[in-house]
């Protein structure tokens, strides 16, 4: 997938089949990758799946921000001068499409977050970042799914390499505060946009009572679980996410 991203201007994203756009939105430790089963399916069902590399370390510390990431997501979809979208978001992603649906919701036809920041996370809740101990972020990254297998040597590589990099470390710490700071529990009830929520019944990061706080406080909302699931469903159970999130997407006409 990454030999096939176009760079244009400061954008850079992986675009993918024709029809309605569905922008993903990974998270803070999340590759492109990790949404590979959810841009294979959906790009053979009348989709345009649009991923594009959100700008985690290259801007100023004091821009490092999930409003300003919210802000770059509204410039992207101008720049590609897309009249209505279907935003999917897992972890920051979620909580990025939560609040630029809040600032920006006339083109979001549809929202659909897994494993979302925006209410409460652990995320760096016991002094995350060890730097130069390798089997701690391996510990640390298999926690995040149920099936401790599923966090490979890639992932593991990916993120022991953002915490011993001291840039993006420092960025990393300022995401999780500015995450935690941009809490959504009052915006919530005034956003009427359709939202599907799917979320793993073992997920430690996001537990499952956020899930349900975030149906309770989204006014058109729908929430469906998946079983021996952790933060990532669409990585651990990529079948059952894709029929879950299809059957939403019909049930609702997008």
């Amino acid at each position: 997938m990454v030999q096939d991203i176009k760079k244009e201007g400061k954008f850079n994203y992986l675009e993918v089949g024709e029809g309605t756009p569905i922008i993903i939105l990974h998270g803070l430790m999340g590759g492109l990758s990790n949404f590979e089963g959810v841009t294979n399916y959906f790009s053979t069902k009348g989709y345009k799946v649009v991923i594009p590399e959100l700008p985690l370390y290259s801007m100023t510390l004091l821009k490092t921000t999930v409003k300003n990431f919210a802000k770059h997501l509204h410039q992207f979809i101008e720049y590609k001068g897309f009249d209505e979208v279907i935003l999917l978001g897992n972890s920051l992603g979620g909580h990025i499409g939560l609040l630029h649906t809040k600032l920006f919701p006339e083109k979001v036809k549809a929202l659909v977050i897994t494993g979302s920041s925006g209410l409460y996370e652990s995320a760096m809740g016991d002094g995350y970042p060890k730097r130069g101990n390798y089997e701690f972020i391996k510990k640390k990254s298999e926690e995040v799914f149920y099936d401790p297998k599923v966090a490979t040597k890639e992932i593991v590589d990916d993120v022991f390499e953002t915490v011993n990099d001291r840039n993006k470390l420092i960025k990393t710490l300022a995401i999780a505060k500015s995450a935690i700071r941009h809490n959504m529990a009052k915006d919530l009830p005034q956003m009427h946009t359709p939202t599907c929520i799917i979320w793993g019944k073992n997920d430690n990061v996001t537990p499952p009572n956020v899930a349900e706080e975030f149906h309770e406080l989204l006014p058109d909302s729908d929430l469906y679980w998946i079983d021996k699931c952790g933060h990532a469903p669409m990585m651990e159970h990529p079948e059952t996410f894709n029929q879950m999130l299809e059957d939403w997407l019909t049930k609702r006409n997008f």
